[in-house]
């Protein structure tokens, strides 16, 4: 389990990317005071879906759309057609820490894993 932030970083209603792990992840805060954690890129094309619109358990990416479910990480809006991992998130007093999931990243075409 990692260490990420502080929940004062994240605002509510908002995603923060996280650049610390490879690939980056995004955390997101809902207006429920929950959080989530999800890798960063979306599926169908290299856009940080920290930056999206976060609507409920869902993010919209930035660039052509696609839905994503915060917490099972499958899209439900082309052009994506495969989902994003998401992992673990535990808040411990004022901290947000994260497992990181052992499957493979759903990069998009073209992208690689940089150590």
């Amino acid at each position: 389990m990692l260490r990420i932030c502080s929940t004062d970083d994240v605002p509510i209603g908002e995603g923060l990317r996280i650049t610390t792990v490879v690939p980056p992840i995004a955390i997101f805060r809902t207006e429920t005071d929950d959080f989530y954690a999800i890798d960063d890129t979306c599926t169908h094309q290299d856009a940080s879906l920290a930056d999206g619109w976060l609507e409920d358990c869902w993010v919209e990416c930035p660039l052509h759309a696609s839905r994503f479910d915060l917490r099972t990480g499958e899209v439900d809006e082309p052009p994506a057609k495969r989902p994003v991992r998401t992992h673990v998130v535990e808040v411990k007093d004022g901290e947000v820490f994260v497992t990181l999931s052992s499957q493979a990243p759903n990069l998009p075409p073209g992208t690689t894993v940089d150590a």
